[in-house]
């Protein structure tokens, strides 16, 4: 794990429960900062909240949906009175399935957009009046569809491709204070809930999809949280609204695939 001192430092991660965003909290937590996460599930927060006490971090977490943009204002303002301003912002939280467009309701539609584009844009807007100002790094979590048209997935390809515009216009006008605004774009990252169920519902679906990847392996979240531990850090302070892959060369011509072949698989079967 990169070694990086964040002792000092307060970073918020949203979705910061489960999975990658998880893995990203605690390499923080490790690292020496006070972390506070968000989710929707109050019993998940307060897990989260344990485990990251154990690994050494000064932790906190309220319970609350991205996609409430008034009970965000407040958890934002509540956890930087605990824990001070937020130099560090990571935002994760994320839904997707697999659904061919003309199968898709518009209230599917909707809900991924609600969670990964509008959800986005409440975490930033309500963490803005508490960033540090010059000096705090804002991470937004997209995914190769955000530029790569995959089959199945109209819904989250035009959310993320807002969350990658998003972030550019956001460096943008967010530069003049000091503050950085970049996105992660994870590959197939094994032992996720969205891996099983996106890219590797399946056995044949998994060698396929490991086959597409040039380095013939998928990520862990490790790989995740490792960027973004040096994207928050003072060793990426030139460094705005760029849209960095974490993929293992996957983007370059095989995530496509891989995902379009295990939605072909579990539509068809």
């Amino acid at each position: 794990m990169l070694r990086i001192d964040y002792s000092d430092r307060h970073v918020f991660v949203a979705g910061g429960t489960s999975g990658i965003n998880l893995a990203v909290a605690k390499a923080f937590a490790g690292a020496g900062a006070r972390v506070s996460v968000i989710s929707r599930d109050e019993g998940k927060v307060q897990r989260a909240v344990d485990m990251l006490r154990a690994v050494g971090g000064k932790a906190q977490g309220l319970a609350v949906d991205v996609r409430d943009s008034a009970g965000l204002a407040s958890a934002a303002s509540a956890l930087a009175g605990l824990q001070g301003p937020f130099d560090v912002v990571y935002s994760g939280a994320a839904g997707n399935f697999l659904c061919a467009a003309d199968s898709l309701s518009p209230n599917g539609f909707r809900t991924v957009v609600d969670i990964d584009l509008n959800g986005s844009f409440n975490v930033m807007h309500a963490v803005f009046p508490h960033v540090r100002k010059p000096g705090a790094s804002l991470i937004h979590v997209t995914a190769p569809q955000s530029s790569v048209p995959m089959r199945f997935q109209v819904h989250a390809a035009a959310a993320k491709a807002g969350v990658d515009q998003m972030t550019r216009v956001l460096a943008l006008e967010w530069g003049a204070f000091g503050i950085r605004v970049n996105a992660i774009s994870p590959g197939p990252i094994e032992n996720t809930e969205g891996f099983s169920r996106l890219m590797a519902p399946d056995e044949a679906a998994r060698d396929f999809a490991l086959s597409q990847v040039p380095l013939r392996r998928f990520g862990r979240t490790e790989d995740i949280a490792e960027l973004a531990l040096f994207l928050g850090s003072e060793h990426a302070s030139y460094i705005s609204g760029a849209i960095i892959p974490c993929d293992g060369g996957g983007s370059l011509e095989s995530v496509k695939p891989a995902l379009e072949a295990a939605g072909h698989r579990s539509l068809h079967r």
